[in-house]
């Protein structure tokens, strides 16, 4: 044993990337689920299962992506790549973000200070106030919370429209399972005051860290995630507009990691790992929460899943998570 040395955490470099990001559109991008997804494997090792990949698959393509294993006839492969004999097992980890839900506990927390009260609002839903009524708040609320508004549009638009989209569905009788929400749009109806303070900071300068994208704090629970065995960890991250360099600083200083370097994926082969696990790990995540969802692949994919997941849907979180998230 040496006297007075202090042993250094080992360094692991993470690999990362995501799917399914529509920026701070949330209600009416193309997909309904974000997910980020991070694998601990060589490069060689890597590059090996991209190779075995190709050779099973024996596409054209100059670079594969998700969309590859995902067809049927390439079924094999990719239970192959989630199976526990595969490149994956134990050495990947996948965040998944329900969008809808994500911008429901947003609006919430920024309005009331609480997250809280986003569960019961959301479990209310289409079903206690209407599926249009139900639209029309969350489109509300993502117009509220965006960064960028329509060009030329009133500052106070947004605002407006929220605040008639809540009176809208605290003026219905949500039934036995809408009170506890009725009791939430109460509060957030006496919150204008926190919601133009909101818009009017945006105008000002908008935030260095947007309260809608789900990026920035999928990122943070995956290098806690990593860091959880005592490890300094390193990410590299395919590119990504909302990683410049001052967010690259926070995240560093927030997310407690070691650096975030930038590379493009076709560069590393373990970052178009993470790439395949994201895009896969979207797709059964969205088929199980429209209720079209494979048991086998969810099966498949369920060791793979962050129980933190932010996820409101009680039905797929029951399929999708080991156990219910912390």
């Amino acid at each position: 044993m040496l006297i007075g040395v202090t042993r250094q955490p080992t360094e692991v470099e993470i690999a990362c990337d995501e799917s399914g990001s529509d920026g701070e559109n949330l209600t009416g991008g193309n997909t309904d689920v974000f997910a980020h997804g991070s694998v601990d494997v060589p490069v060689a090792s890597a590059a090996a299962a991209i190779q075995e990949i190709r050779d099973r698959i024996r596409s054209p393509a100059e670079e594969y992506k998700a969309n590859h294993l995902l067809r049927e006839k390439h079924r094999a492969v990719l239970e192959w790549l989630l199976a526990p004999a595969g490149p994956l097992h134990g050495h990947a980890y996948v965040h998944l973000t329900e969008k809808t839900f994500f911008m429901v506990e947003r609006v919430v927390d920024l309005l009331l200070g609480d997250p809280a009260g986003a569960g019961p609002l959301f479990r209310a839903g289409a079903d206690a106030f209407g599926a249009e009524r139900w639209k029309e708040f969350l489109a509300a609320a993502n117009a509220l919370l965006r960064v960028r508004g329509d060009a030329g549009a009133d500052p106070r638009a947004p605002v407006d429209a929220f605040f008639r989209a809540v009176d809208t569905l605290a003026r219905e009788t949500p039934g036995p399972l809408g009170q506890d929400a009725a009791d939430v749009l109460k509060l957030l109806g006496g919150a204008r005051s926190r919601a133009e303070e909101h818009r009017a900071r945006l105008l000002a300068a908008p935030a260095l860290i947007p309260v809608l994208n789900p990026l920035l704090p999928a990122i943070v629970r995956t290098a806690a995630y990593w860091r959880a065995g005592g490890q300094a960890v390193v990410l590299v991250h395919d590119r990504q507009n909302m990683l410049t360099e001052e967010r690259i600083e926070w995240l560093k200083e927030t997310a407690r990691i070691g650096g975030l370097r930038l590379v493009v994926a076709r560069d590393d082969a373990r970052i178009q790992l993470a790439d395949f696990l994201a895009g896969i790990a979207r797709s059964i995540a969205s088929h199980e929460l429209n209720g079209r969802g494979d048991a086998t692949l969810t099966a498949l994919l369920r060791p793979y899943v962050d129980t933190g997941s932010v996820w409101g849907d009680e039905r797929s979180r029951g399929r999708l998570f080991a156990t219910a998230p912390d």
